[in-house]
């Protein structure tokens, strides 16, 4: 892990979970902060939910997968398909794969428009905070009345775990990251600019739209800044958003 990475337990409850966590990223467990200690980032369980805090965050609350929508999408399930992403993902589209899920944004939109829905995250510490995330969302009332399942979730390599796909998706959504377009952005958001410490860019981005162009039924769809190359060069289909766009890549 190119991070430094630990989990924290400072007495919130049982302390299993926190040894099960810190067994399965292979990271220490500490009871208590020091000054000196060499790590970057931390897990920890406060007010219910799993969270990622570096030492600025410590006293602010941390970072957590973020099940509510966002403002402006819909809370009825299933969600209006209107916008630039449902345009995108196509409406005779029915399963979809996101194979870059990070804070899982864009997937519980999709998830909540009623497309059948696989993540893949290849980070085990976004995959934790990942499922955490989703054990919530199973838990909501409107998820429990309507007797829906969370997304699946598989944590890997995507350009692996994309050719060893029993069944091809209708569609692939790739959110890959691109360089910033500035060195230092201060509307950078903290998610963003954690996910970017814990990741890097992504250097194999074009070898993932290969692997996605080969393994979709039907489409891939990219998420670009406005700024950048379209990834697969000349998209069959663009639709912008604010400050990004959804290219689209038909297959046949």
């Amino acid at each position: 892990m190119a991070i430094k990475l630990a989990v924290l337990y400072q007495g919130q409850g049982d302390v299993l979970p926190f040894q099960q966590l810190a067994e399965r990223l292979h990271v220490p467990l500490y009871q208590s902060l020091s000054e000196d200690s060499p790590e970057d980032f931390f897990l920890s369980w406060r007010d219910g939910c799993l969270k990622l805090l570096d030492r600025e965050l410590l006293k602010k609350g941390g970072l957590v997968v973020d099940i509510e929508p966002r403002n402006g999408e819909q809370r009825s399930w299933p969600a209006p398909k209107d916008g630039a992403l449902a345009q995108a993902l196509g409406r005779k589209t029915r399963t979809v794969i996101d194979a870059t899920t990070g804070w899982a944004q864009d997937s519980l939109h999709i998830f909540r428009m009623g497309y059948e829905l696989l993540c893949i995250e290849r980070s085990p510490v976004m995959a934790e905070l990942l499922t955490d995330g989703f054990a919530r969302l199973a838990q909501l009332d409107w998820m429990l009345r309507l007797n829906l399942e969370p997304p699946s979730l598989l944590q890997g390599n995507a350009i692996e775990l994309l050719a060893e796909l029993e069944s091809a998706p209708d569609c692939i959504y790739l959110d890959p990251m691109f360089p910033p377009k500035r060195k230092k952005s201060a509307l950078a958001k903290k998610s963003m600019m954690v996910l970017r410490d814990l990741l890097g860019d992504d250097q194999d981005k074009e070898q993932l739209f290969e692997a996605a162009l080969k393994v979709a039924g039907k489409r891939v769809v990219v998420k670009s800044p406005d700024y950048a190359e379209p990834l697969g060069g000349k998209p069959s289909q663009s639709f912008q958003g604010k400050l990004l766009r959804y290219d689209v890549y038909l297959k046949g």
